[in-house]
């Protein structure tokens, strides 16, 4: 996956390949995917729900220039596998997980990996979580219509959000900061990965 995937795809952040590579994905997903959890797909790990595909959620950990002292947000983190990657990078890791049963098994394969600076908390994802806020970074594990204000506004200083903004055919990771008090957006690349629930935009009336 490292070599054959991310390397030519753009990753040359060591960190962030030391921390992919010491991860075992196989560990995050049901298993009859066990046989393909490193291919680079995005893999359906529960119905509506997603393991982003490695390259992309590489890239925007690779954007986020994380340290060691960061405290991030991982915002819908379904088995608990980016959890664990953001584990290995920062100090700490509030993980967001709205499906109880995905929340349950995250925090059980955390616990059996050694994992104790990752908690996984089952709670509905569109309202973050402001009480273990500001947050150094905050990571959207799905698609998502529009970056909410709510989520912008747990940011620290210097903090920064990653997200993957449009649900349609092709999207566009950006990668937003917040400095003296003003947030700025940079896009970063085109992809497309599966929209995560609880982020989509009311449906409009149909005529």
């Amino acid at each position: 996956m490292i070599l054959s995937q991310l390397g030519p795809n753009g990753l040359h952040a060591d960190s962030v390949s030391d921390a992919m590579a010491a991860v075992p994905r196989e560990r995050f997903v049901p298993e009859d995917l066990q046989g393909v959890a490193y291919l680079d797909e995005d893999l359906e790990i529960a119905p509506g729900r997603f393991l982003m595909e490695p390259t992309v959620f590489a890239r925007m950990l690779q954007a986020a220039d994380l340290n060691q002292d960061d405290v991030v947000l991982d915002l819908g983190c379904a088995s608990g596998y980016s959890a664990a990657v953001l584990a290995r990078l920062v100090a700490t890791v509030v993980a967001l997980e709205s499906d109880a049963d995905l929340a349950d098994k995250a925090s059980a394969t955390l616990a059996d990996l050694g994992i104790d600076n990752a908690a996984v908390i089952h709670s509905d994802c569109s309202a973050g979580m402001t009480e273990q806020g500001p947050y150094n970074a905050i990571f959207f594990e799905g698609a998502i219509d529009d970056v909410p204000e709510v989520i912008t506004a747990q940011l620290a200083e210097d903090g920064c959000l990653l997200a993957l903004v449009g649900t349609g055919p092709v999207g566009q990771a950006v990668r937003i900061v917040r400095r003296r008090g003003a947030v700025a957006e940079q896009a970063l690349f085109d992809a497309a990965i599966p929209p995560l629930a609880g982020f989509r935009s009311a449906d409009e009336f149909q005529f």
